[in-house]
């Protein structure tokens, strides 16, 4: 019995080091050596202190700072551990909401939301990304229409020109993968970014 167990044990320490231990270390080394920042979590610095990702989405509520999509992700209730509340780009619970085009709760939101986007900006129909939350929760890019559509609202709470702000979106849009792969889109965090250091000027 036992020249039949040895091999079986030797086989599973050997593949456990290697799958387990030598490949993953392998492949981070790898990646840091070449990709140093996506390997470190895609960290944006500021003043010396790490603000976020540029791969996770932010809850910005004021006013003055361009809004991302929303997010349905959620996080225990403090008051009863059995429930949940929402808790927006919480990356530690990614998700989407699971709520169907028949489901009450997502049409309510959804017309909630759309009446207090067109309210801020009657002019221009409303970007689908600005009242559909994307499957993971914590999408950290809109597209360049939701990020134009919101310039009036910014505008008016920082006191600064739509033009101004037109031309800040415009230069963080990202183009396509290779010409070819996904949208157009414009990474939240680091336009708002963009958008305080032009306050500072």
């Amino acid at each position: 019995m036992l020249s039949h167990l040895r091999p079986a044990l030797v086989l599973l320490v050997a593949l456990t080091a290697i799958t387990g231990l030598a490949y993953p270390l392998a492949v981070t080394g790898i990646a840091e050596v070449i990709f140093p920042a996506d390997a470190a979590g895609s960290l944006i610095e500021r003043d010396g202190k790490v603000v976020g990702s540029s791969l996770i989405g932010q809850n910005f509520a004021s006013d003055g700072y361009f809004h991302g999509r929303p997010s349905a992700t959620t996080a225990p209730d403090p008051a009863d551990a059995s429930k949940t509340i929402p808790a927006p780009y919480n990356a530690a619970n990614s998700s989407g909401s699971n709520l169907g085009p028949t489901s009450a709760a997502l049409a309510e939101r959804v017309k909630g939301d759309l009446e207090k986007l067109k309210a801020e900006n009657p002019r221009q129909p409303v970007p689908v990304d600005l009242v559909t939350a994307s499957g993971s929760g914590l999408d950290p890019d809109i597209s360049p229409e939701a990020a134009l559509f919101q310039v009036p609202r910014v505008a008016k709470a920082r006191n600064v020109s739509e033009d101004t702000l037109r031309a800040l979106v415009d230069g963080h849009v990202q183009d396509r993968l290779l010409g070819l792969l996904g949208e157009p889109r414009v990474n939240v965090l680091a336009l708002n970014l963009a958008l305080d250091d032009l306050a500072r000027r």
